[in-house]
């Protein structure tokens, strides 16, 4: 069997699994900026069957902090351990971005950091000081489409393409009727609305992986060489993934990048792609694209290359792969047995199982395979 088809199949097996483990859009109410009922939903969860999650000798509390984009997923995950575990381990994930996440990494504050890039060469030598003998590593663990969300009364079904949405983020579109979008939706009312293009004003690995599909698909018109930064001229600011979508919801003739489970309550844009038809952000589509993916990371390190050029049909191009980051060797010992547990529970197939619903596609089977292994060696 394929990848590709291992990992639809494993899709629709998380859609019902994660059905069942999860009533709405999860969400845990803590501290940081993208914890507010607009991104994450009221809903509640059933306790894990006793067994189900191995709480070991976990207690106390553990800190994270990183990727706004996972937040949610990570708000689930807390959830049913905490329930599993009976309130032993108390777990803080700020979501304060990915950039801020490996600073905090990096200067030991926290036990493990979120990340929707991979860690650069200089990152993984600045662990050193912390991880002793050893040094930081990728865990990827959470995957799923950066949509792009627009408000726009009046138009559902908007589709662009890369070097459309290059020109609209680098303010060289300005309005929704321009003569490159009516092309592309010539069946479409649009107005001529000014166009509000609202991008992260933090450091963001969502912001990473969105500009490097547009360097990837649309070079000839995306200039910049990317990164955790903006570097575009113009636009509007957001702080976090839930800052962007709720500026997008309440501005008319905006649009904005965010991860998938930011956007439930937004209409977003299919992308064309070259495939025989445009492409939806969904958690299946996006899986097909994961699954091109290839570990590009050297030892214990998982990190993933990304295909963001594809033009596979089904297969939604502007993804990214949020890494837990961790310590290989070298972990404080009065918070390593919390983190293999909160860890070896959300590789798991339980844990992996409830990303479909919250919006997230689960990592495919070959590689979350490894990751488990690379938890249990942990030290």
């Amino acid at each position: 069997m394929t990848l590709q088809r291992k990992t639809r199949r494993r899709t629709r097996r998380a859609l019902t699994l994660g059905a069942l483990a999860v009533s709405g859009a999860l969400a845990l109410t803590a501290c940081g900026s993208d914890a507010t009922s607009e991104t994450g939903g009221t809903g509640g969860t059933t306790t894990p069957k006793a067994g189900a999650i191995d709480c070991g000798d976990a207690k106390g509390q553990l800190l994270a902090d990183g990727s706004s984009a996972q937040k949610n997923a990570i708000d689930a995950w807390v959830k049913q351990f905490s329930a599993a575990c009976q309130g032993a381990l108390q777990i803080n994930y700020k979501g304060s971005g990915s950039g801020a996440g490996i600073t905090a990494f990096t200067q030991g504050q926290v036990a493990f950091a979120g990340s929707d890039s991979a860690l650069k060469p200089e990152e993984i030598e600045e662990s050193k000081k912390i991880c002793k003998d050893g040094q930081a590593i990728d865990l990827p663990m959470v995957g799923g489409p950066i949509a792009v969300s627009y408000n726009l009364p009046g138009v559902d079904g908007l589709v662009l393409d890369a070097p459309t949405l290059a020109k609209i983020f680098d303010s060289k579109i300005t309005t929704w009727d321009d003569a490159a979008i009516k092309k592309l939706n010539p069946d479409a009312e649009l107005p001529s609305t000014k166009i509000q293009a609202f991008h992260r004003s933090d450091e963001s690995g969502t912001t990473d992986n969105f500009t490097k599909y547009l360097i990837a698909a649309a070079p000839d018109d995306w200039k910049y060489e990317g990164g955790k930064s903006w570097q575009a001229k113009g636009g509007q600011a957001a702080s976090g993934s839930s800052g962007v979508a709720q500026q997008v919801k309440q501005t008319e003739g905006a649009i904005g990048y965010m991860e998938l489970s930011y956007a439930k309550d937004s209409t977003t844009v299919s992308i064309a792609t070259g495939a025989s038809a445009p492409v939806a952000a969904t958690v299946e589509n996006a899986s097909n694209a994961i699954a091109d993916a290839k570990i590009v990371g050297t030892g214990k390190d998982l990190a993933l290359e990304l295909n963001y050029g594809t033009t596979a049909d089904n297969a939604y191009p502007i993804v990214l792969v949020t890494y837990e980051i961790v310590c290989d060797k070298g972990n404080k010992p009065e918070t390593l047995p919390a983190t293999k547990a909160f860890l070896n529970y959300i590789a798991s197939e339980d844990g992996q199982a409830l990303l479909a619903d919250a919006g997230y596609a689960p990592i495919p089977d070959e590689i979350i395979g490894k990751v488990r292994e690379t938890i249990d060696g942990l030290a």
